[in-house]
This record gives structure tokens, C-alpha cells and sequence, in this order.
């Protein structure tokens, strides 16, 4: 890995204009020592945080890899905080042979207070890069305030899970796609379990099979339930199914979708002991007897395929899993790209939601 070079601006008792010119300053600075030096010009990344937890968050982000925003603008909030304060860094790789350009990074910490979130544009508004697409993320809530930054938004980054209610998450998420594009953590948690049923269903003689679905388990972290109903969700508007709210039974949720041939029994288990958000395992079952399940082990997947001969293979998926931090990665990059099958699935979900 590179070394990094750092350039630091603070100031206590601050403003938005004060900062966006120590910005301009700092670049004005990084290209005088060498020319190579350029900001990079993708991506804002709007984070709203609560200050005792922005260590937390900070370690998440640096865990991204080369899915860094080009400019990070963190609101650190202070409940009593009355003035502004702030610390901007650039940071770029500290020695770039002569001919060569290097990156520019910056980000820049604002330290608010819970009476300055009604004027949270008049801050953001200055800072963001302009003609860039801007991704706001709250991880700790704050809906006040994203409500507050949507107009300078283009994207919003959030995670179903982190609502104590699964349904209030899925709603709130339906909501904001009808005013911003919506990438949602939950969801990114699942796209290995939907490549690798795709994957299953693609031969010609499997894909016949598919309207012949009749039961879907689905095994998650108890924390995940928002998880579980995206990717049955994408199923069902994937294959024209209507679903139905699902009833708990039994410490799981239960229920059918009705397709066009029969119903689709829906069960989805909360895994105890699992260390990480996300999906446990996947079994679908066809009105012929196939069957084919996915469970989360060591290296990948492990899948176990059963014909309607009762034939068996078993087999591991390597490296399907992300990871957290991939998965934060992950969610940032989609700001810039569009999944036109998000939005289907989690209006279905949202159908299903309890």
C-alpha cells in the first residue's frame, strides 16, 4: 500500500465560507509542491453522525479501499454544541514519480449542534463539490436532518436492519426512492445469494423450473429480517408472484405468494449466533422435488443440489461473502451506477413486511 501524505486545516468557532476557502487553499498548496497532485472529482459523501460514535464511523470508512468518496463531509452532532468547528485533510500518495498524477482526497469534519440541523443546507450547501452527484448517509438516524439535505442529495445510503421495526425501515426506504435513488445495505447483503440463484436457474432446462417454485426458506441474523424480505421481494417481482404480509409463527415469519400456477410457501428464521448481519442460508423447493439450498460457511457458500431423481451434489461458492467493510465499499460505488431490480423488490418486500 502506498504511503499517504497528509495536509491539515482546523479552526474553532468557524464558517461554511471560512472552510470552503481552507479547502482551496490546502489544493492550492498540494499543487504548488508538485503539479502531479490532482483533486479527485467523482463523488461527495454527506455523512450526518452522532459525534461520540464518529470514531466508529471513521474506522468504517477507512475500510472502503478504493471506494473513497473524492470529497467526505462529515457533520459530527453535539446536542449543546452552539458553534461551528471544523478539521479539513487532504490526503493523497506521499511520493508520485515525476510524469505521474496522484489523487487528492479530502475530508473534512464539521462538529454542529443539534441547533444548527434546522440550517444544515446553509453548512453543506458551500462545501459539496458542484457537478458532482452527492451521497448522504446517516447511519445513526437523524431524519430530521436528511430531510433537511435531500434537495442537495442525488443519493441516499441507508440500512433497513438499522430500524428497530422491520416494516417502519422498509417504509421509510419506499419513501425516499419516490425523491432520491436509494442504495440500500440490506440489499447489497443479498446480491451473492441472488447471483448464485440466477446462476442455478440459467441453464435452459433449469429456467423451465422456475414458474414450477413452491417453497422458499430463507435463514438470517436476527437483525436481518429486512435481509430476508428484500431478497424474497426480488423473487417475487422477479417472477410475477403476489405476496402477502407475512404472520410470525413459531419465532419466524410466515406466509404465501400466490404465482401463476400455485401458492409459494414463504418462511423466513432468525439464526442465532451469527456473528455477522445478513443471510444465514437459502433453500428453494420446485413442485417437482428439486431442491436447492445455499448456507453461509467457511471460504464461500455451500450449496447442496437434490434433483427429482433424489440425485445430490454439494458444492462451495468461493469467496461470495464482502464483508462489512466490502459491503460499505459496495454501497458507495453504487451511488454512482443504477439497479434497475432494487426498486421492484422492495416494494414486494414492503408487501410482506409484518
Amino acid at each position: 500500500m502506498p504511503a499517504v501524505s497528509d495536509s491539515v486545516w482546523s479552526a474553532r468557532d468557524t464558517t461554511p465560507a471560512a472552510i470552503e476557502a481552507a479547502l482551496r487553499d490546502l489544493l492550492k498548496q498540494r499543487h504548488a509542491e508538485f503539479e502531479g497532485y490532482v483533486p479527485a472529482r467523482v463523488l461527495n459523501l454527506v455523512c450526518i453522525v452522532d459525534k461520540q460514535w464518529s470514531g466508529e464511523i471513521a474506522n468504517r470508512l477507512r475500510g472502503v479501499g478504493r471506494y473513497h468518496a473524492s470529497r467526505t463531509i462529515v457533520l459530527a452532532i453535539q446536542p449543546r454544541r452552539e458553534r461551528i468547528d471544523a478539521v479539513a485533510t487532504l490526503a493523497s500518495e506521499a511520493n508520485p514519480r515525476p510524469g505521474e498524477f496522484a489523487l487528492v482526497r479530502e475530508t473534512v469534519v464539521v462538529d454542529i449542534g443539534t441547533r444548527h440541523l434546522g440550517t444544515l443546507d446553509t453548512i453543506v450547501d458551500p462545501l459539496v463539490v458542484t457537478d458532482l452527484p452527492t451521497l448522504l448517509w446517516s447511519p445513526h438516524g437523524h431524519d430530521d436532518a436528511v430531510n433537511e439535505l435531500l434537495p442537495l442529495s442525488q443519493v441516499i445510503l441507508l440500512d433497513s436492519v438499522d430500524e428497530p421495526v422491520v416494516s417502519e425501515g422498509l417504509r421509510r426506504a419506499c419513501e425516499l426512492l419516490e425523491r432520491v435513488y436509494v442504495v440500500d445495505l440490506a440489499w447489497l447483503r443479498s446480491t451473492p445469494w441472488r447471483e448464485r440463484v440466477a446462476a442455478t436457474f440459467d441453464p435452459p432446462r433449469l429456467r423451465a423450473e422456475l414458474p414450477t417454485l413452491s417453497a422458499v426458506q430463507i435463514r438470517h441474523h436476527p437483525d436481518s429480517a429486512a435481509a430476508a424480505l428484500l431478497l424474497v421481494g426480488w423473487l417475487a417481482s422477479r417472477l410475477g408472484w403476489e405476496p402477502s404480509a407475512l404472520v410470525a409463527r413459531d419465532g419466524a415469519l410466515e406466509g404465501t405468494a400466490h404465482a401463476r400456477r400455485q401458492d409459494v410457501r414463504i418462511r423466513l428464521e432468525p439464526e442465532a449466533g451469527m456473528p455477522v448481519r445478513g443471510l444465514a442460508g437459502v433453500t428453494l423447493q420446485t413442485a417437482s422435488g428439486r431442491r436447492f439450498s445455499l448456507d453461509r460457511g467457511p471460504g464461500g457458500l455451500r450449496a447442496h443440489y437434490v434433483n427429482r431423481h433424489g440425485d445430490e451434489r454439494t458444492w462451495t461458492v468461493v469467496g461470495a461473502s464482502r464483508g462489512e467493510p466490502g459491503i460499505l465499499g459496495e454501497g458507495i460505488r453504487q451511488a454512482l451506477l443504477r439497479d434497475p431490480t432494487y426498486a421492484p423488490a422492495l416494494r414486494a418486500a414492503n408487501r410482506l413486511g409484518p
